[in-house]
């Protein structure tokens, strides 16, 4: 049976969380940008007119988060008052309980995705370390285990670039992710994951070490001005590999984008490069490589205003001992993230995808901040 004390303590959550959220300005928005989707040329501007309409979801999604934690509050404080009047059980009490405290702590988790970019979908990017096969195979399994996340969050992926390994796995993969704050939840898992294993391609079976890097950048709209210098891009062409065709070996349908700037986190002369194989249309592919160079010039911006925040990555570290964010240690079954202690015995599970507990330790971290 819970305490008093507990359901104090969870509705004095729930009211922060209203005050946080500033719940009533949110209600008198709502109504302000439903009105503007009622108006008879609403449509005639398909892209502005989406642009509306994600803001208009967004804000129903904070409003109905609250009204869940609302209502499970109030059906905790009835179930006690319930209970004092041996109308229900202590079964129930704690029941409403959990209900309400699990309504209270994904509504806190999400309040911590209140950043512009944390809306966005995201572009997620693995490469393998070095290592040859070993390291292959490990950038493979990551790009399942992501892939299996999105399946289960209801998240769209589309494999953008795909080169495959010299004998098992691959060599590098980006893939687009598209669903609800893609890029808030997606962006813990920027930076170097290390596997532990008897390795397979080994024939003496001995343990191995293989690592490889995860980056992950929010996928922009034509909502968000980004300047591209026209001066600094260089394109070249090429024959896609892998599924799709004659088609894809004989036109020069992939394109590479080279971008040359001047990085605004070092203040050096810099270079981008950017694969795109998505399609057999090559400039509906050159248009997809320019959004996602615009992807990484607003990430830069952002790490820039984030470069008072210790805790948040500015850069990518080499690929090697000591700068991983997470082991996973098949044989000793344990997966460990370094930067909030958070571990697990159940690999398989996270192998398949279940990786919430890891993004929310991270996102915790942040919690007084």
């Amino acid at each position: 049976m819970i305490t008093i004390e507990q359901q104090k303590d969870l509705q004095e959550r729930a009211d922060k969380l209203k005050n946080y959220l500033q719940i009533d300005d949110k209600r008198m928005q709502l109504a302000e940008e439903e009105l503007r989707t009622q108006a008879p040329d609403f449509w005639e501007d398909a892209k502005a007119a989406e642009t509306q309409m994600r803001k208009v979801k967004q804000l129903k999604a904070w409003i109905d988060g609250y009204e869940g934690v609302r209502s499970a509050t109030e059906e905790l404080a009835l179930s006690i008052e319930y209970f004092k009047e041996g109308i229900c059980g202590e079964e129930e009490v704690d029941n409403a309980y959990s209900n309400a405290l699990r309504e209270v702590e994904a509504l806190e988790m999400k309040n911590m995705l209140s950043h512009e970019e944390d809306q966005m979908p995201a572009v997620l990017k693995i490469v393998a370390g070095a290592g040859g096969t070993e390291a292959q195979d490990w950038a493979e399994q990551l790009m399942r285990m992501y892939q299996r996340y999105c399946e289960k969050h209801g998240y769209k992926t589309t494999i953008t670039n795909l080169q495959d390994g010299d004998e098992a796995g691959i060599k590098t993969v980006s893939f687009t992710v598209e669903g609800d704050m893609a890029y808030g939840y997606l962006k813990s898992e920027n930076g170097v994951h290390r596997l532990v294993r008897v390795s397979p391609y080994n024939a003496q079976g001995k343990r191995m070490t293989s690592f490889a890097s995860v980056f992950v950048v929010p996928l922009i709209d034509d909502s968000i001005e980004i300047e591209v210098n026209p001066a600094g891009l260089s394109w070249d062409t090429f024959r896609s590999s892998g599924a799709g065709g004659q088609n894809v070996n004989k036109v020069e349908s992939g394109v590479r984008l080279h971008y040359k700037f001047k990085n605004p986190l070092t203040g050096l002369d810099d270079e981008i490069v950017i694969e795109n194989t998505e399609t057999r249309d090559q400039p509906k592919n050159r248009e997809n490589a320019l959004r996602h160079l615009r992807s990484q010039l607003y990430e830069l911006e952002l790490e820039k205003r984030r470069q008072a925040q210790a805790k948040v990555e500015a850069g990518k570290k080499k690929i090697e001992w000591g700068s991983q964010i997470r082991s996973y240690v098949f044989d000793d079954r344990r997966v460990k993230d370094h930067r909030t202690g958070y571990q697990t015995s159940n690999v398989n599970a996270v192998m398949d995808g279940d990786i919430d507990e890891f993004i929310k330790a991270y996102l915790m971290m942040f919690q007084d901040e």
